[in-house]
Protein backbone atom coordinates (compact mmCIF):
# COMPACT_ATOMS: atom_id res chain seq x y z
CA UNK A 1 0.00 0.00 0.00
CA UNK A 2 1.38 3.43 -0.98
CA UNK A 3 1.10 6.33 1.45
CA UNK A 4 0.54 9.94 0.41
CA UNK A 5 -0.22 11.98 3.53
CA UNK A 6 -1.45 15.56 3.33
CA UNK A 7 0.50 18.12 5.35
CA UNK A 8 -1.16 19.36 8.55
CA UNK A 9 -2.22 22.98 8.81
CA UNK A 10 -2.36 23.01 12.64
CA UNK A 11 0.06 21.90 15.32
CA UNK A 12 -0.85 19.24 17.87
CA UNK A 13 -1.38 21.83 20.61
CA UNK A 14 -3.45 24.09 18.36
CA UNK A 15 -5.65 21.11 17.53
CA UNK A 16 -6.05 20.17 21.21
CA UNK A 17 -7.23 23.68 22.08
CA UNK A 18 -9.60 23.84 19.13
CA UNK A 19 -11.08 20.43 19.97
CA UNK A 20 -11.74 21.26 23.62
CA UNK A 21 -13.10 24.72 22.82
CA UNK A 22 -15.35 23.47 20.00
CA UNK A 23 -13.53 25.57 17.41
CA UNK A 24 -12.76 24.72 13.76
CA UNK A 25 -9.88 22.33 13.07
CA UNK A 26 -7.92 21.38 9.97
CA UNK A 27 -8.72 17.69 10.38
CA UNK A 28 -10.00 15.10 12.83
CA UNK A 29 -7.50 14.67 15.70
CA UNK A 30 -5.87 11.23 16.04
CA UNK A 31 -5.07 9.86 19.51
CA UNK A 32 -3.72 6.41 18.74
CA UNK A 33 -3.68 5.07 22.33
CA UNK A 34 -0.15 3.97 21.40
CA UNK A 35 1.87 3.60 24.61
CA UNK A 36 3.52 0.25 23.95
CA UNK A 37 3.66 0.81 20.19
CA UNK A 38 5.57 4.05 20.79
CA UNK A 39 8.26 2.38 22.89
CA UNK A 40 8.68 -0.60 20.56
CA UNK A 41 8.67 1.61 17.46
CA UNK A 42 11.39 3.74 19.08
CA UNK A 43 13.64 0.75 19.74
CA UNK A 44 12.84 0.29 23.43
CA UNK A 45 11.10 -2.56 25.26
CA UNK A 46 7.63 -2.72 26.82
CA UNK A 47 9.30 -2.86 30.24
CA UNK A 48 10.93 0.50 29.47
CA UNK A 49 7.48 2.01 29.09
CA UNK A 50 6.63 1.20 32.70
CA UNK A 51 10.04 1.47 34.36
CA UNK A 52 11.85 4.27 32.57
CA UNK A 53 9.90 7.56 32.46
CA UNK A 54 12.56 9.26 30.30
CA UNK A 55 12.35 6.58 27.60
CA UNK A 56 8.54 6.69 27.79
CA UNK A 57 8.56 10.47 27.38
CA UNK A 58 11.03 10.43 24.49
CA UNK A 59 9.28 7.56 22.67
CA UNK A 60 5.78 9.01 22.88
CA UNK A 61 6.91 12.46 21.78
CA UNK A 62 8.85 10.99 18.87
CA UNK A 63 5.93 8.81 17.79
CA UNK A 64 3.42 11.66 18.05
CA UNK A 65 5.58 13.82 15.79
CA UNK A 66 6.24 11.00 13.31
CA UNK A 67 2.58 10.05 12.75
CA UNK A 68 0.82 13.34 13.54
CA UNK A 69 -0.79 12.07 16.76
CA UNK A 70 -2.36 13.97 19.64
CA UNK A 71 -0.50 11.66 22.05
CA UNK A 72 0.59 13.06 25.42
CA UNK A 73 3.26 11.03 27.28
CA UNK A 74 1.47 8.97 29.94
CA UNK A 75 1.20 5.42 31.17
CA UNK A 76 -1.52 3.17 32.52
CA UNK A 77 -2.44 -0.49 32.58
CA UNK A 78 -5.41 -2.70 33.43
CA UNK A 79 -3.68 -4.45 36.37
CA UNK A 80 -3.28 -1.16 38.27
CA UNK A 81 -4.01 -1.43 42.01
CA UNK A 82 -2.46 -4.73 43.07
CA UNK A 83 1.06 -3.32 43.49
CA UNK A 84 -0.18 -0.02 44.94
CA UNK A 85 -2.01 -1.78 47.79
CA UNK A 86 0.86 -4.12 48.69
CA UNK A 87 0.74 -6.90 46.09
CA UNK A 88 3.11 -7.60 43.23
CA UNK A 89 3.07 -7.26 39.45
CA UNK A 90 4.90 -9.17 36.75
CA UNK A 91 6.54 -7.01 34.11
CA UNK A 92 5.64 -7.86 30.52
CA UNK A 93 7.86 -10.30 28.68
CA UNK A 94 7.48 -12.43 25.60
CA UNK A 95 5.98 -11.70 22.22
CA UNK A 96 2.38 -11.12 23.26
CA UNK A 97 2.65 -9.46 26.68
CA UNK A 98 1.95 -5.74 26.41
CA UNK A 99 1.42 -4.60 30.02
CA UNK A 100 2.13 -5.59 33.64
CA UNK A 101 -0.05 -8.35 35.10
CA UNK A 102 -0.87 -9.25 38.71
CA UNK A 103 1.63 -11.69 40.23
CA UNK A 104 0.23 -11.52 43.77
CA UNK A 105 -2.96 -9.91 45.00
CA UNK A 106 -2.70 -7.97 48.28
CA UNK A 107 -6.01 -9.45 49.45
CA UNK A 108 -6.30 -13.24 49.73
CA UNK A 109 -8.85 -13.72 52.52
CA UNK A 110 -11.88 -11.77 53.66
CA UNK A 111 -9.92 -10.79 56.77
CA UNK A 112 -7.20 -9.33 54.52
CA UNK A 113 -9.86 -7.21 52.85
CA UNK A 114 -11.31 -5.82 56.05
CA UNK A 115 -7.82 -5.07 57.41
CA UNK A 116 -6.49 -3.37 54.27
CA UNK A 117 -5.70 0.33 54.53
CA UNK A 118 -5.29 3.08 51.97
CA UNK A 119 -1.54 3.42 51.26
CA UNK A 120 0.41 6.65 50.93
CA UNK A 121 -0.43 7.68 47.39
CA UNK A 122 2.97 9.37 46.95
CA UNK A 123 4.97 6.18 47.51
CA UNK A 124 2.51 3.44 46.51
CA UNK A 125 3.51 1.05 43.72
CA UNK A 126 3.69 2.67 40.31
CA UNK A 127 2.81 6.18 41.47
CA UNK A 128 6.36 7.55 41.98
CA UNK A 129 7.23 6.57 38.38
CA UNK A 130 3.98 8.09 37.11
CA UNK A 131 4.70 11.34 38.95
CA UNK A 132 8.25 11.45 37.54
CA UNK A 133 6.80 11.23 34.04
CA UNK A 134 4.17 13.87 34.84
CA UNK A 135 6.89 16.32 35.92
CA UNK A 136 8.69 15.78 32.60
CA UNK A 137 5.47 16.53 30.75
CA UNK A 138 4.85 19.65 32.86
CA UNK A 139 8.34 20.96 32.05
CA UNK A 140 7.82 20.47 28.31
CA UNK A 141 5.62 22.26 25.79
CA UNK A 142 2.79 19.75 26.25
CA UNK A 143 -0.51 21.37 27.23
CA UNK A 144 -1.80 18.67 29.55
CA UNK A 145 -0.82 15.98 32.05
CA UNK A 146 -2.56 12.57 32.19
CA UNK A 147 -2.89 11.16 35.72
CA UNK A 148 -4.64 7.78 35.54
CA UNK A 149 -7.67 6.53 37.55
CA UNK A 150 -9.90 3.42 37.63
CA UNK A 151 -11.76 2.81 40.92
CA UNK A 152 -13.76 -0.34 40.11
CA UNK A 153 -10.94 -2.04 38.22
CA UNK A 154 -8.43 -1.23 40.96
CA UNK A 155 -10.70 -2.70 43.63
CA UNK A 156 -11.00 -5.89 41.57
CA UNK A 157 -7.23 -6.05 41.12
CA UNK A 158 -6.71 -5.96 44.89
CA UNK A 159 -8.68 -9.17 45.25
CA UNK A 160 -8.67 -10.82 41.84
CA UNK A 161 -11.46 -10.26 39.34
CA UNK A 162 -13.17 -13.63 39.80
CA UNK A 163 -13.18 -13.43 43.59
CA UNK A 164 -14.30 -9.80 43.55
CA UNK A 165 -17.25 -10.67 41.33
CA UNK A 166 -18.24 -13.38 43.81
CA UNK A 167 -18.01 -10.87 46.65
CA UNK A 168 -20.31 -8.52 44.75
CA UNK A 169 -22.96 -11.24 44.85
CA UNK A 170 -22.25 -12.95 48.18
CA UNK A 171 -20.31 -10.39 50.26
CA UNK A 172 -21.56 -7.01 49.04
CA UNK A 173 -20.48 -5.15 52.19
CA UNK A 174 -16.92 -6.35 51.70
CA UNK A 175 -17.02 -5.45 48.00
CA UNK A 176 -18.18 -1.94 48.89
CA UNK A 177 -15.38 -1.72 51.46
CA UNK A 178 -12.80 -2.48 48.75
CA UNK A 179 -14.41 0.11 46.49
CA UNK A 180 -14.30 2.67 49.30
CA UNK A 181 -10.56 2.08 49.72
CA UNK A 182 -9.97 2.39 45.97
CA UNK A 183 -12.01 5.57 45.74
CA UNK A 184 -10.31 7.18 48.76
CA UNK A 185 -6.95 6.29 47.20
CA UNK A 186 -7.79 8.05 43.94
CA UNK A 187 -9.30 11.05 45.74
CA UNK A 188 -5.95 11.40 47.55
CA UNK A 189 -4.22 11.19 44.19
CA UNK A 190 -6.39 14.02 42.89
CA UNK A 191 -5.35 16.22 45.82
CA UNK A 192 -1.68 15.35 45.25
CA UNK A 193 -1.75 16.25 41.56
CA UNK A 194 -3.81 19.41 42.10
CA UNK A 195 -1.28 20.56 44.71
CA UNK A 196 1.70 19.75 42.44
CA UNK A 197 0.51 21.16 39.10
CA UNK A 198 -1.86 23.92 37.96
CA UNK A 199 -5.20 22.04 38.00
CA UNK A 200 -6.21 23.39 34.60
CA UNK A 201 -3.25 21.53 33.07
CA UNK A 202 -4.62 18.17 34.27
CA UNK A 203 -6.46 16.06 31.70
CA UNK A 204 -7.09 12.92 33.77
CA UNK A 205 -7.47 9.60 31.99
CA UNK A 206 -9.99 7.36 33.76
CA UNK A 207 -10.94 3.80 32.86
CA UNK A 208 -12.86 0.78 34.10
CA UNK A 209 -12.05 -2.32 32.14
CA UNK A 210 -13.56 -4.75 34.66
CA UNK A 211 -16.90 -2.92 34.52
CA UNK A 212 -17.65 -4.25 31.02
CA UNK A 213 -20.79 -6.34 30.52
CA UNK A 214 -18.65 -9.37 29.66
CA UNK A 215 -17.86 -9.40 33.40
CA UNK A 216 -20.65 -7.66 35.36
CA UNK A 217 -24.31 -6.96 34.68
CA UNK A 218 -25.77 -3.47 34.15
CA UNK A 219 -27.48 -3.76 37.56
CA UNK A 220 -24.14 -4.55 39.20
CA UNK A 221 -22.61 -1.60 37.35
CA UNK A 222 -25.30 0.66 38.78
CA UNK A 223 -24.73 -0.51 42.34
CA UNK A 224 -20.99 -1.09 42.50
CA UNK A 225 -19.37 1.06 39.83
CA UNK A 226 -21.55 4.12 39.17
CA UNK A 227 -21.44 5.81 42.63
CA UNK A 228 -17.68 5.48 42.99
CA UNK A 229 -16.90 6.56 39.43
CA UNK A 230 -19.16 9.59 39.90
CA UNK A 231 -17.39 10.52 43.11
CA UNK A 232 -13.89 10.23 41.65
CA UNK A 233 -14.87 12.32 38.61
CA UNK A 234 -16.57 14.98 40.70
CA UNK A 235 -13.52 15.28 42.96
CA UNK A 236 -11.31 15.74 39.88
CA UNK A 237 -13.54 18.50 38.52
CA UNK A 238 -13.89 20.15 41.93
CA UNK A 239 -10.09 20.26 42.15
CA UNK A 240 -9.98 22.44 39.03
CA UNK A 241 -9.54 20.09 36.07
CA UNK A 242 -11.73 21.17 33.16
CA UNK A 243 -12.02 17.94 31.18
CA UNK A 244 -11.75 14.19 31.80
CA UNK A 245 -10.78 11.53 29.26
CA UNK A 246 -12.40 8.18 29.99
CA UNK A 247 -11.85 4.84 28.28
CA UNK A 248 -15.13 2.88 28.45
CA UNK A 249 -13.57 -0.47 27.63
CA UNK A 250 -15.20 -3.52 26.06
CA UNK A 251 -18.90 -4.36 25.78
CA UNK A 252 -20.58 -1.48 27.65
CA UNK A 253 -23.70 -0.83 25.58
CA UNK A 254 -26.08 -1.66 28.43
CA UNK A 255 -24.07 0.50 30.82
CA UNK A 256 -24.31 3.66 28.71
CA UNK A 257 -27.35 5.09 30.58
CA UNK A 258 -25.25 4.92 33.76
CA UNK A 259 -22.15 6.42 32.18
CA UNK A 260 -24.42 9.25 31.08
CA UNK A 261 -24.91 10.15 34.77
CA UNK A 262 -21.17 10.59 35.40
CA UNK A 263 -19.62 14.07 35.03
CA UNK A 264 -16.79 14.42 32.51
CA UNK A 265 -16.35 18.20 32.29
CA UNK A 266 -17.48 20.33 29.38
CA UNK A 267 -16.64 18.70 27.13
CA UNK A 268 -15.44 15.32 28.29
CA UNK A 269 -13.62 12.92 25.99
CA UNK A 270 -15.12 9.41 25.95
CA UNK A 271 -13.17 6.56 24.39
CA UNK A 272 -15.03 3.38 23.41
CA UNK A 273 -14.15 -0.18 22.49
CA UNK A 274 -15.10 -1.45 19.06
CA UNK A 275 -18.16 -3.15 20.60
CA UNK A 276 -19.91 0.24 20.87
CA UNK A 277 -21.21 1.86 17.68
CA UNK A 278 -20.12 5.51 17.51
CA UNK A 279 -23.07 6.58 15.38
CA UNK A 280 -25.45 5.57 18.19
CA UNK A 281 -24.01 7.90 20.84
CA UNK A 282 -25.47 11.25 19.82
CA UNK A 283 -28.51 10.91 22.08
CA UNK A 284 -26.42 9.71 25.06
CA UNK A 285 -23.42 12.08 24.99
CA UNK A 286 -24.42 14.92 22.64
CA UNK A 287 -22.00 17.51 24.09
CA UNK A 288 -19.03 15.24 24.77
CA UNK A 289 -16.26 14.32 22.35
CA UNK A 290 -16.30 10.65 21.41
CA UNK A 291 -13.07 8.82 20.66
CA UNK A 292 -12.42 5.55 18.91
CA UNK A 293 -12.67 2.88 17.94
CA UNK A 294 -10.84 0.78 15.35
CA UNK A 295 -10.67 -2.82 16.55
CA UNK A 296 -7.17 -3.58 17.95
CA UNK A 297 -7.19 -7.13 16.52
CA UNK A 298 -7.41 -5.68 13.00
CA UNK A 299 -4.52 -3.34 13.77
CA UNK A 300 -2.40 -6.27 14.91
CA UNK A 301 -3.26 -8.99 12.38
CA UNK A 302 -4.90 -7.21 9.44
CA UNK A 303 -3.26 -6.00 6.26
CA UNK A 304 -2.78 -2.26 5.71
CA UNK A 305 -5.76 -2.42 3.35
CA UNK A 306 -7.88 -3.98 6.13
CA UNK A 307 -6.80 -1.27 8.56
CA UNK A 308 -7.44 1.50 6.04
CA UNK A 309 -11.00 0.30 5.41
CA UNK A 310 -11.81 -0.22 9.10
CA UNK A 311 -10.49 3.28 9.84
CA UNK A 312 -12.53 4.80 7.02
CA UNK A 313 -15.72 3.27 8.43
CA UNK A 314 -14.97 4.58 11.93
CA UNK A 315 -14.23 8.08 10.58
CA UNK A 316 -17.49 8.18 8.62
CA UNK A 317 -19.46 7.24 11.75
CA UNK A 318 -17.53 9.31 14.27
CA UNK A 319 -17.33 12.58 12.39
CA UNK A 320 -21.14 12.88 12.56
CA UNK A 321 -21.12 13.06 16.35
CA UNK A 322 -22.42 16.50 17.41
CA UNK A 323 -20.02 16.90 20.33
CA UNK A 324 -16.88 16.27 18.31
CA UNK A 325 -14.78 13.27 17.38
CA UNK A 326 -11.21 12.04 17.84
CA UNK A 327 -9.95 8.99 15.93
CA UNK A 328 -8.35 6.25 18.05
CA UNK A 329 -7.92 2.54 18.42
CA UNK A 330 -10.70 0.79 20.34
CA UNK A 331 -8.21 0.05 23.13
CA UNK A 332 -4.42 0.27 23.24
CA UNK A 333 -2.81 0.19 19.80
CA UNK A 334 -1.06 -3.21 19.88
CA UNK A 335 2.67 -2.82 20.57
CA UNK A 336 3.46 -5.55 18.05
CA UNK A 337 1.37 -4.11 15.23
CA UNK A 338 3.28 -3.42 12.00
CA UNK A 339 4.27 0.19 11.44
CA UNK A 340 2.50 0.01 8.07
CA UNK A 341 -0.81 -0.44 9.88
CA UNK A 342 -0.29 2.80 11.79
CA UNK A 343 0.47 4.52 8.49
CA UNK A 344 -2.70 2.98 7.03
CA UNK A 345 -4.75 4.69 9.75
CA UNK A 346 -2.96 7.96 9.03
CA UNK A 347 -3.65 7.55 5.31
CA UNK A 348 -7.36 6.94 5.87
CA UNK A 349 -7.46 10.02 8.09
CA UNK A 350 -5.65 12.03 5.42
CA UNK A 351 -8.18 10.88 2.79
CA UNK A 352 -11.41 11.17 4.82
CA UNK A 353 -10.69 13.23 7.94
CA UNK A 354 -10.22 16.79 6.70
CA UNK A 355 -12.69 19.53 7.46
CA UNK A 356 -13.76 22.09 4.84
Amino acid sequence: MKFNIKKDRMTKNERWLALLNRQPMDRIPFYAFAMGFSTVNSGYTIVDLYNNPQKNFDAMRKTAAKFGLQEIPWVGYAAWGAWEFGGEVKWPSGEYAQAPSVARHPVITEEDGWNLKVPDVKTAGFHPLEMELAKMVAASDELFIHPCYGPFTVAANMVGVEKFCKWIMKKPDLAHHMLRLSTDFFNAKTRWYAETFPPETLLPWTFDTVAANQIISPKQFEGFCLPYQKEVHQKILDAGAKHIMCHICGEQNENLPYWQQIPFGDPGILSFGHEVQLDGLAHVFPRDIVMGNVEPAILLTGTPEDVYEATRVVIEKGRKHPGGFMLAAGCEFPPGAPEENMWAMVQALSDYGWYD
